[in-house]
């Protein structure tokens, strides 16, 4: 009988693999909903979907593993980025998908928000989050929308070689910014930029896309210390915001 292997857990969803099956159960039933809608729509691979009874929707394994690890260095290839980043260009390119996505305000309220408590809770220096607010205020301009993922990190992309074999993880899909799905893909991996963008294929504001590392990190760390992560690992959000300094 095949173990069980814990994924990831914590008081919102959990994953569980069993041979080459994951299991996800989530609480919350309309990020399933719009996982399961998003995978069908997308033009790049996504698991199978084998099955769903809420609360719980079970997808093949992919073939590969993940292009990095937040943290640690990655062994992809140069190669290997640049189809993430060809792939991304497809999803962006692909019609959108017929619900809302985050507004510019929700995006700044969430943002000066998670500042506050920052501050306010000493849970990061003042002088680290007042600057890296600065920085992040050059992501809140008006885009036009794109299909996005919404949290392409680099655990949710699986590579093969120099292939991309699948995107798991697509409860945030919406219609957002381009640039912030290849800011969280590089998040932490700053080194693959280029190599992003050049399979991306497209002009980039490499000042905006730093500027939405500063963002999505300024709103990350209380969440991940509050669910049991640590921020202030080696190469984690901590460090990606006392780069900025």
């Amino acid at each position: 009988m095949d173990e069980v292997e814990v994924v990831v857990a914590h008081n919102e969803r959990a994953t569980l693999r069993v041979g080459d099956v994951f299991l996800k159960v989530d609480a919350d039933q309309a990020r399933t909903d719009v996982e399961v809608a998003a995978m069908a729509l997308a033009p790049v691979p996504t698991p199978e979907v084998l099955w769903r009874k809420p609360p719980v929707l079970a997808l093949a394994a992919l073939p590969g593993r993940p292009i990095a690890r937040l943290g640690e260095p990655s062994t992809a290839s140069p190669a290997a980025w640049a189809a993430a980043g060809a792939a991304v260009r497809r999803l962006h390119d692909a019609p959108l998908p017929p619900w809302p996505g985050q507004g510019l305000d929700a995006i700044t309220a969430r943002l000066d928000g998670e500042c506050a408590r920052l501050i306010t809770n000493e849970l990061l220096p003042a002088d680290l989050v007042r600057r890296n607010r600065e920085i992040a205020e050059a992501a809140l301009r008006p885009w036009t929308p794109v299909f996005t993922h919404g949290d392409l990190q680099v655990a949710h992309v699986f590579v093969e070689g120099d292939q991309v074999t699948g995107v798991i993880d697509w409860s945030e899909a919406a219609p957002g910014d381009a640039l912030f799905d290849l800011a969280i893909l590089t998040l932490g991996h700053e080194e693959h930029l280029g190599d992003v963008l050049a399979g991306y294929g497209a002009d980039a504001d490499r000042d905006v896309i730093r500027a939405w590392w500063s963002l999505r990190s300024l709103v990350a760390v209380r969440w991940l210390i509050e669910h049991g992560f640590d921020p202030d690992q080696p190469g984690c959000e901590v460090d990606v915001l006392r780069a900025r300094m």
